[in-house]
């Protein structure tokens, strides 16, 4: 990638405005091309469905299948620069693209990303590093390898090796009949059988680095999940300690070090206990692209985690993000719209808004919608960052957010 940087608000050498480009056209897709319209380039996106979020709202929505040679051929014409907005962008498509234009995260990094064997490989040779390694695990491919999984990572958690997120395509078995059937429920695809740890909190970390091999990483975030998705992150001191936070800082930023890794990195910790009456971390996955758990830093942050990834994919200076307010992010999924104010709905009635209003009159409350034209039990909707002068006060507002829209309340 060229460690020329794309100015904004430039002319390209093609006399065209500086542009980026996206694959994706969701979520995380619109907040990037929000975030690099707020510094003064244009916008393209790539994504077959013309009501995408980030495509409404581009200068370019190119509506294409992933793979489309044209669209491809389309998305290198307008763009200076591309990124991706989720991890199972097809690897060949980048590559094309990564021939003819700067493309960050490569097609390699992403290609870790897609598959958990190769990342869990790779964790592994970060491990000598930065002193953090996964939770034991197999590899199953074959029927020899499902006989010949180690006694000792049962019970554990079946995953597909490929296109697995929030908590899809995991399976938890006791023993080996359960593990056996477990395979072939998932349709015996390559699969990872982690052993399960004594699990106490999780956490993730952001990582930026930019092509000339400078990295900055974001506070740590306590994560917490309901049904494998992400429902509330807490970003202040204390959430997670100190020294564990440190660690995973340290983790983080060995890891795409050791990918060569251009771009915006998220990588998920899970806090065990250790057995002698303390913690220690287990890496758990990684995503090559802005997180769930980082959207915090839009409001919470001088730099937010989708103007570090401009910034990374454009090569501008990448200062260390600096955290001015604690923080809680709280993930707003289509339920609410059927659930208002806790009340579940009857399932034939229309959906209804959440008390918006009334969530909004509380201080330091900042809604995000993300433009989806129609909400589902599970869809992510959006997202509300709550912001305050202190912890007490953060959470305070935290606990009122949560009653107003049903939720369950803070630990």
């Amino acid at each position: 990638m060229s460690l020329k940087p794309l100015l904004p608000g430039a002319l390209s050498d093609r006399g065209q405005q500086m542009t980026l480009g996206v694959m994706g056209g969701g979520q995380l897709g619109r907040m990037f091309v929000q975030a690099a319209q707020a510094m003064g380039y244009f916008t393209a996106v790539l994504d077959p469905d013309p009501a995408s979020p980030a495509g409404l709202v581009a200068h370019f929505h190119i509506e294409t299948p992933y793979d489309d040679e044209q669209g491809l051929a389309q998305l290198m014409q307008r763009c200076d620069a591309i990124t991706t907005e989720f991890e199972n962008v097809p690897a060949p498509a980048l590559i094309t693209l990564g021939a003819h234009r700067p493309v960050a995260p490569s097609a390699n990094c992403v290609a870790v990303a897609q598959d958990r064997i190769q990342e869990k490989a790779h964790f592994v040779q970060c491990g000598p590093v930065s002193g953090v390694y996964p939770a034991p695990y197999a590899a199953i491919e074959t029927p020899e390898l499902l006989a010949a999984v180690p006694a000792d990572l049962l019970p554990g958690i079946i995953k597909t090796a490929r296109l697995g997120y929030d908590g899809k395509g995991q399976i938890r078995v006791k023993n080996r009949e359960e593990l056996a059937a477990a395979w072939e429920q998932l349709g015996r695809v390559p699969c990872v059988l982690e052993k399960l740890m004594p699990l106490q909190s999780e956490c993730s970390v952001i990582v930026a680095r930019g092509a000339d091999g400078q990295v900055v990483a974001f506070p740590v975030q306590k994560n917490t999940h309901r049904d494998g998705i992400l429902a509330l992150t807490e970003v202040y001191e204390g959430a997670v300690p100190a020294e564990l936070a440190a660690r995973a800082q340290a983790s983080t930023v060995a890891i795409a070090n050791h990918l060569n890794y251009v771009g915006v990195l998220c990588v998920e910790y899970f806090v065990v206990d250790n057995g002698q009456g303390g913690s220690d971390l287990i890496v758990n996955e990684m995503a090559p692209r802005p997180h769930n758990s980082g959207h915090y830093t839009q409001n919470a942050c001088d730099m937010s985690q989708f103007e570090a990834q401009v910034r990374t994919l454009a090569g501008l200076p990448l200062p260390v993000p600096r955290q001015h307010s604690p923080a809680i992010m709280v993930n707003l999924l289509g339920d609410l719209w059927f659930n208002p104010n806790g009340v579940r709905s009857a399932a034939s009635e229309q959906p209804v808004a959440p008390p918006w209003a009334q969530v909004l009159a509380l201080p330091g409350t900042h809604l995000h919608l993300y433009g989806k034209l129609s909400a589902r039990p599970g869809r992510k909707m959006g997202h509300l960052n709550i912001t305050g002068d202190s912890v007490v006060q953060v959470r305070e507002t935290a606990s009122k957010v949560l009653a107003l829209l049903g939720l369950p309340a803070l630990d």
